[in-house]
């Protein structure tokens, strides 16, 4: 199941950006006193893509920056905030119908890519977690210790 990974982390960057822009669109008509949660959603948005850099570019070019333990972590709090913001953003603006409304359209597809990325962030955190706990604890990519090198 890891060999789907880089093909998830891609996918979740696309839809990291979707609902960077989208919460950007949320955001753009309100003056002063945006609402706290379409800030907080702005800025998962902007710290999903800084994991995503952590957990695919570290460990090809800054190995020796990657720890397993820290990208982890960084992923369970990850899927901790996109659960919290996207309840929160649902029970603070849900509605049945938008009757053609951009504004509360754009609302309602903030809501559901915000649950997709939870949803891609808990499989990237159980396929960690899974390979973490089978003893995978190496700083290198694919999870094997380096080898000791001196004598």
């Amino acid at each position: 199941m890891e060999r789907f990974v880089p093909i998830a982390q891609a996918v979740t960057a696309v839809f990291a950006v979707i609902e960077l822009g989208l919460t950007s669109y949320l955001v753009s008509p309100w003056r002063w006193g945006t609402p706290s949660i379409l800030g907080f959603m702005l800025f998962n948005s902007l710290w999903s893509l800084l994991v995503l850099a952590y957990l695919f570019l570290t460990p090809l070019y800054f190995s020796r920056l990657y720890h397993s333990l820290a990208a982890l972590v960084i992923e369970w709090i990850t899927v901790i905030f996109w659960f919290a913001g996207s309840i929160t953003l649902a029970s603070y603006g849900a509605t049945s119908s938008c009757a053609g409304n951009n504004y509360c359209g754009s609302w309602q597809a903030a809501i559901a890519f915000g649950f997709f990325l939870w949803a891609l962030f808990t499989f990237f955190a159980v396929v960690h977690t899974m390979a973490f706990l089978r003893g995978n604890k190496g700083h290198t990519a694919t999870g094997q210790p380096t080898p000791y090198a001196g004598a």
